[in-house]
């Protein structure tokens, strides 16, 4: 019972010092970068999923599984893409109808 009575709960000021400590810069340009890194990613395991289906059709393939899953890995991540593409566009079309 010692321990858990020595478990203090975070107050208010320290939840503060981590959201300043995190936010750093400005939230638009924050969004643009991770937004930019993100499809780079994709792209690049769109890139990875092709050389694995080109190895697969020259034959050249070492392990049938990893290619596998290289292909899955790349339809799962595109798929992310996509409805996070149509989750944006239905916010900025609800807000484009938002009235002021």
């Amino acid at each position: 019972m010692n321990n858990i009575s020595s478990i203090s709960g975070a107050s208010t000021a320290d939840l503060l010092k981590q959201k300043g400590a995190v936010g750093k810069g400005t939230g638009g340009e924050a969004f643009a970068q991770q937004l930019k890194s993100a499809i780079n990613n994709v792209n690049d395991i769109q890139k990875d999923s092709e050389k694995a289906i080109a190895d697969l059709a020259t034959g050249q393939v070492k392990d049938l599984h990893q290619a596998a899953l290289a292909i899955g890995k790349a339809e799962t991540s595109m798929k992310l893409m996509l409805e996070i593409r149509n989750k944006a566009l239905s916010a900025y079309k609800e807000i484009g109808r938002t009235q002021l």
